[in-house]
């Protein structure tokens, strides 16, 4: 991959990106809060369980067909698919971080990108409050526009997700830091062949229900003590 792509995929996935999403724990703090996820073998198989069972599924699918529309130059079949992302987010947290960290993603690329129609009129949406800027659709048309291969993209993707749980993890369980780092190692053989089935997703499956993580996402909202916003 052509140094240039790698730089704006460092970018664009980067963890530390001032989008807010340090301030989310997805229900991460109500699985710790409850004692389910307590030392570093739970938090292990928390990060491994999301990725494999809820993010492929959602967030990660819907950010593959993003990046096709966008390279098909359809704002249409964009749109649609960040109603359905809408759709598909029932706890409330969930959802409106999703679209908060969408926008504010948007509002730092689009400020590279403003020559591309398909940014362009996405601005147009945003303004007129007829779009979801969900963060995956954001992060699909972003990568596409910036011609990053998808394959690369994908992997970024996920390794972004990974990074942001474990993070989490090490805060709120606590772990020690070296804990964290060796769940993210271990982790990359699972990266990699997600990336790959990613690619080619049965478009059946893509809104995969994972009821368990909803609910700890809606029960996140009447915690008693709370860190994160999710």
């Amino acid at each position: 991959m052509p140094e240039a792509f790698l730089g704006r995929l460092l970018h664009l996935s980067d963890p530390s990106l001032p989008i807010g999403g340090y301030t989310h724990s997805n229900g991460l703090e109500t699985y710790v809060q409850n004692g389910m996820v307590c030392d570093k073998a739970s938090a292990d198989q928390y990060v491994r369980h999301n990725l494999w069972y809820n993010l492929k599924y959602n967030d990660a699918a819907l950010m593959k067909l993003a990046y096709d529309a966008t390279m098909l130059g359809n704002i249409e079949e964009l749109v649609l698919l960040a109603q359905e992302c809408n759709a598909l987010k029932g706890p409330r947290e969930i959802r409106q971080g999703s679209q908060k960290l969408g926008v504010r993603l948007y509002k730092i690329f689009s400020r590279y990108t403003s020559e591309e129609p398909i940014v362009q009129g996405w601005g147009e949406l945003i303004k007129q409050k007829e779009v979801y800027s969900h963060y995956c659709i954001m992060y699909g048309l972003f990568a596409a526009v910036m011609k990053v291969p998808l394959v690369e993209a994908m992997h970024a993707y996920y390794y972004n997700a990974a990074i942001g749980m474990v993070t989490n993890a090490v805060k709120l369980v606590p772990l020690g830091q070296l804990d964290g780092q060796d769940i993210l190692y271990y982790l990359h053989d699972d990266l990699l062949q997600l990336s790959q089935e990613s690619l080619d997703m049965d478009r059946s499956l893509i809104g995969l229900c994972n009821v368990g993580f909803d609910i700890r996402c809606m029960q996140h909202e009447r915690l008693y003590s709370r860190i994160y916003l999710s």
